[in-house]
């Protein structure tokens, strides 16, 4: 069963006055309204690029804001590789470290060394769980993906040739999530087939982990056969609220081979949903909740008739009916749009959204809070730049989301910065799904995934400081479990398994990136089994030598799953109990 919540209600602070004089009052408003005249001018999104991005001229195809050094800001990295349909120059990802207050220095060579290729997308992961993120590097023009480990401290090894299989792609994105939830994450990547990411047709890949960060190739067991032309864009997400990741794989084809969404059955098997609205040259998809009725709709840039943005309503929160509400952006032009971001600009509570263009200034609109989007003008600095990609998030950390474009094909192949003078965000994560745990025949640990919305989407979902399972045991004190990034916006946790018969409750808590902390609902479950131990203690099903084995490896220790008799100690009377309950 999947829980529902609402997002928790915020907390808001009154202001007290001193008394004053009459006419200090009227001094200080004249002052404030001269005061606040500058700001009124002001664009919200100001160009902020000189100064704080390094000057580059290199074709950036895509871009992704990560905190790969663990040092608490947003750095970035640029998919960089030159060429639009046929081969160009190699050239480095690039490395930008943010130094905390939103000015980035080039720190390639350090951190990821001289590598250099035809890089289309670069996503963050952490494949080996040991706490910090590891990098793919897409590839086209017939190269294989790239798989960089990281040291924990955002300095990358490239352990490619250990860990993935070799086979050359003609890739665009690459993206991470654990389609099989077995709590490691698994790869997906657009290949077109032919000699770059514009052919005419082939399956698209999913990598699957064994656990610690090393991936085989699963495609033929994992997705529908078929070849699909022109793979732009894959996205996880989870359309139909059950809380496994499915993929929306998003074409420049038309036909046969235009976008595709295909469902998962919870094991990571995917089936074509025929469902999905029929688009044109799309370049890119990106998801979010347009409408606030807690499931992910969809936005495809360039995806409509005559190049227009394709606004697509998730209607039953099940992906089974979509509904094409494009007539909901107001104006939607004919226009070169290779990206987009929902994010929310003026602090209300829906999802505004950025639309990233080519050949023209980026356009951003505001939601009427029920889907309906109209164009904001003056709200951003115009330039009519070649802009690829676009990304939202806070990196100068004083509370606002900030814009990054990634620039492309023509022009200077500037990168520009965008430092947003708008409200701080104040809204806290909707926690919108949480696992139910259920009970087995006897204690064990329970795999809870949860679903968490914000203010901003990317293909990782929001921008988080933490997300932890606060649970309590017979009504005890609380204790935490913290929980790992899933795949867009879901996390994944463990409870450990308590005593047969204990009352557990627990809920989700979430920390986003300017720490407004939402809580999820309440669950309970009744710990299964019986107040008798079993002796099983490797939770087989059977008593016998592997469990007897474990018991005297762990002899005279404390508390461990050894301690059947949960005493304190293993000894005789744990051997007691396996040899009781033996076969």
């Amino acid at each position: 069963m999947l829980q529902e919540v609402e997002r928790a209600p915020q907390d808001f602070h009154t202001m007290s006055f001193h008394t004053v004089s009459h006419r200090l009052l009227a001094c200080f408003t004249i002052a404030s309204a001269v005061a606040a005249l500058p700001a009124l001018a002001q664009v919200q999104f100001a160009d902020s690029t000189s100064g704080r991005i390094p000057t580059q001229s290199e074709y950036t195809n895509q871009i992704s804001m990560c905190d790969i050094d663990n040092d608490g800001d947003l750095d970035f990295i640029a998919a960089n590789g030159q060429g639009y349909s046929s081969l160009g120059t190699a050239l480095k990802p690039r490395v930008y470290i943010n130094n905390g207050t939103g000015t980035f220095s080039d720190q390639t060579d350090a951190r990821v060394g001289t590598i250099a290729g035809w890089f289309r997308g670069v996503e963050f992961g952490d494949v080996d769980r040991d706490g910090d993120w590891d990098m793919l590097l897409a590839q086209d023009f017939v190269k294989p993906a790239l798989l960089f480990i990281n040291n924990g401290s955002g300095y990358f090894t490239n352990e490619s040739a250990q860990r993935m299989p070799a086979i050359n792609l003609t890739s665009s994105r690459g993206q991470f999530g654990d389609i099989d939830n077995d709590g490691d994450l698994d790869i997906a990547l657009t290949h077109s087939g032919g000699t770059s990411h514009f052919g005419v047709g082939a399956r698209m890949k999913i990598y699957v982990n064994e656990g610690t960060g090393y991936f085989e190739d699963q495609t033929a067991s994992r997705v529908p056969a078929g070849n699909i032309g022109q793979q732009m864009d894959v996205l996880f997400l989870d359309v139909d609220g059950d809380l496994d990741l499915d993929i929306h794989l998003g074409t420049r084809a038309t036909g046969a081979s235009d976008s595709k969404l295909y469902k998962n059955n919870g094991a990571g098997v995917f089936t074509e949903m025929t469902t999905i609205v029929s688009d044109a040259t799309s370049y890119s998809y990106d998801a979010g909740d347009i409408d606030g009725d807690g499931d992910l709709d969809l936005l495809g840039a360039n995806a409509g008739p005559s190049n227009q943005e394709l606004l697509l309503r998730n209607a039953d929160g099940l992906g089974t009916v979509w509904t094409n509400i494009s007539s909901q952006i107001s104006p939607n032009p004919s226009a070169d749009d290779n990206d987009s971001k929902f994010f929310d600009i003026d602090m209300d509570g829906d999802l505004d959204m950025i639309i990233a263009v080519l050949g023209g200034a980026e356009r951003v609109y505001r939601n009427n809070g029920t889907g309906s989007f109209t164009q904001v003008t003056g709200i951003i600095t115009s330039f009519s730049d070649s802009s690829l990609d676009v990304k939202v998030g806070d990196v100068d950390n004083d509370g606002d989301f900030d814009v990054l474009t990634a620039q492309g094909e023509s022009g200077s192949f500037q990168n520009r910065l965008y430092l947003n003078n708008g409200p701080a965000d104040t809204i806290a994560p909707a926690i919108i799904r949480t696992e139910q745990a259920v009970a087995g025949s006897k204690p064990v640990p329970h795999q809870i995934r949860v679903e968490i919305h914000d203010q901003m989407t990317s293909d990782r979902g929001f921008h988080d400081r933490g997300v932890e399972i606060a649970y309590t045991v017979n009504g005890g004190a609380e204790q935490v479990s913290p929980m790992a990034w899933h795949g867009n916006n879901m996390w994944r946790g463990t409870m450990p398994a308590q005593a047969p018969q204990a009352q557990v409750s627990y809920f989700v808590r979430a920390r986003d990136w300017n720490n407004n902390v939402g809580i999820g609902a309440v669950l309970t479950y009744t710990e299964g089994g019986t107040s008798e131990p079993d002796g099983d203690i490797n939770n087989d099903g059977i008593v016998n030598g592997i469990d007897l084995a474990l018991l005297l490896g762990d002899w005279g220790l404390g508390s461990t799953a050894s301690d059947v008799d949960s005493s304190g100690a293993v000894d005789a009377q744990d051997l007691a109990i396996v040899l009781a309950s033996w076969g």
